[in-house]
């Protein structure tokens, strides 16, 4: 079809001279529902994909033959007047041949001259001048002819053409509204998912609060499992990774930075430490309402003993945080983790000093005080967050960037017990009969099974949930898993990080030779599939072997 166009113009161009444009059970049915929901997302989208490019096809097929017409309409209206006068040419020149038809034209010539050169130059040119006319009738009429069958075919193709895309068009939207529908339902049902395995995977408070955490010494990686090949999980940092890192501050304040120092690292340059009002009021939930500094010195969000340990600009900075962050939210707070710990009794001792030492300061971002994220650990990365239209950075908190990220990271300086970790407890202390992080080879290959069953399919995803007693439901034996997934033995691991402080992906060597998972793929496996209650707790996260 192309080539016929282009030849078309071609041609039309040389004529007329145109120019060329239960919780369990409840996750079990859940994830059942998601996977019919997600099949038939699946077909629907790989059945409109075709469509979607076939329209593209069509659309530049239109484009190209609107344009071919538009120039050739706009030069055939531009040309009439040519038209006009070939067609008049082509009258005078069918008379004139009809006319010499019928008189002896060389006779004639001969008598009315006196000379013999003449006559024969004159019927030499008489004769060659009829074949010329000749040709001329014969060139003009194909012409016309040709360039009305194309312009004809060229209208019909349009027309067919707009048709079948128009056509193709309606069947798209209703596929992408069917869609849009099925997104909408999987969505709704994976946040109450997500919710669950929130549960499954045990939450924990974000803050330090009044009392640094107590070390276990069986989720360090120092802890020896009494089994080889063994492998564990470890976390760097635990949700959320936004704002300062409170074990971080503390580190930084042991390496001989202040508070504003502390509070422009984490915030960025761009906010401002100002004075605000320190009788300014905050209503507290279920406590009523009190001075800003009143306020402050009922936050239990650090330890004052670090005040005590090299850590007071860190408490310092921790305060002018804590107003900021209630400000922020317009003056009423909770009084719980969710929003800051508040309890109704003054902390007193070092953290009292440090309310009054930085009395009514607070960060403020473009004009109005800034909503001062905080948590424990990060793990040595901190993510970008926006607030009152100013965004944090996104940084390695350590020295030197990336690079001195495990060893140097202000909070491994600090010894946060959440910097590396490996998590096998609920918040309560349950284990679900599990006393340390560390996973047989063949249950780190069942988790490898899990994985492959939730994203390459053969098997029903549903059931990829932790066994025993304390989850329920009906989750695959390992034997089971064994035989969808086919990995039954794991005998190395390594693991490769983004820059932009995330694992990127983990590589196993497996009976079936090596097998490189995603990051966030690996995580939600481990986390719906790990044994009792071993998780990841961090999207930054590394795989240990012993």
């Amino acid at each position: 079809m192309r080539k016929f166009l282009t030849f078309l113009l071609i041609f039309v161009l040389g004529l007329f001279f145109i120019v060329t444009s239960s919780r369990a059970d409840e996750l079990e049915e859940l994830q059942k529902q998601i996977n019919d929901l997600g099949h038939q997302l699946e077909l629907s989208k790989n059945a409109t994909t075709p469509l979607v490019l076939e329209v593209k096809n069509l659309e530049t097929q239109l484009a190209s033959i609107n344009s071919r017409l538009f120039q050739i309409q706009e030069d055939l209206d531009k040309g009439e007047e040519d038209l006009t006068f070939q067609k008049q040419i082509l009258a005078a020149t069918v008379r004139n041949f009809y006319i010499r038809s019928f008189v002896d034209i060389p006779l004639l010539t001969f008598f009315a001259s006196n000379d013999a050169t003449e006559v024969m130059r004159l019927i030499a040119y008489q004769a060659g001048q009829s074949k010329n006319d000749r040709q001329v009738i014969k060139d003009i009429s194909e012409k016309i002819s040709k360039l009305a069958s194309d312009k004809k075919r060229l209208a019909s193709l349009q027309a067919q053409t707009t048709k079948q895309s128009q056509f193709l068009k309606g069947e798209i939207a209703s596929a992408r509204a069917y869609q849009s529908e099925l997104e909408g339902k999987i969505a709704a049902l994976t946040a109450r998912q997500q919710e669950i395995l929130a549960e499954k995977s045990g939450t924990f408070q974000t803050t330090v609060g009044d009392v640094p955490l107590a070390d276990d010494p069986n989720s360090r990686p120092d802890y020896n499992p009494g089994f080889s090949p063994a492998f564990a999980a470890f976390s760097f940092g635990a949700p959320h990774f936004k704002g300062m890192s409170q074990y971080g501050a503390f580190g930084r304040a042991k390496l001989g930075q202040n508070y504003e120092q502390i509070l422009k690292a984490y915030y960025g340059e761009g906010v401002e430490i100002k004075d605000h009002n320190p009788d300014a009021q905050i209503t507290v939930d279920g406590y009523g309402t009190y001075s800003l500094e009143e306020y402050a010195k009922r936050i239990y969000e650090m330890p004052g003993s670090w005040g005590d340990e090299g850590g007071m600009e860190a408490l310092r900075a921790q305060v002018v945080a804590a107003r900021s962050y209630a400000l922020a939210r317009g003056g009423s707070i909770c009084a719980t983790e969710s929003c800051q710990v508040f309890k109704p009794s003054p902390k007193g001792g070092k953290w009292e000093e440090a309310v009054n030492q930085t009395r009514g300061k607070v960060v403020y971002a473009n004009g109005a005080p800034f909503s001062t994220w905080y948590a424990s650990t990060s793990g040595g990365y901190q993510e970008s967050y926006s607030s009152n239209g100013y965004s944090t950075p996104g940084f390695w908190d350590t020295p030197s960037g990336r690079s001195g990220w495990t060893s140097q990271a202000y909070e491994k300086t600090a010894s946060s017990p959440w910097f590396y970790k490996g998590w096998y407890k609920s918040r309560s202390g349950d284990s679900c009969g599990r006393n340390h992080p560390w996973l047989t080879s063949e249950e780190m290959a069942d988790v490898l099974n899990g994985w492959k069953v939730l994203f390459e399919g053969g098997g029903d995803s549903s059931r990829v949930t932790p066994q025993g007693s304390c989850w329920g439901g009906n989750p695959y034996s390992i034997s089971e898993l064994q035989s969808i997934g086919g990995y039954t033995s794991v005998s190395g691991v390594s693991v490769a990080y983004s820059e932009s402080g995330a694992t990127a992906n983990v590589t196993f060597q497996t009976n079936k030779g090596s097998v490189t998972i995603g990051g966030n793929d690996f995580y939600k496996a481990f986390n719906l599939r790990a044994p009792g209650r071993i998780a990841l707790k961090s999207g930054l996260f590394n795989i240990e072997k012993k």
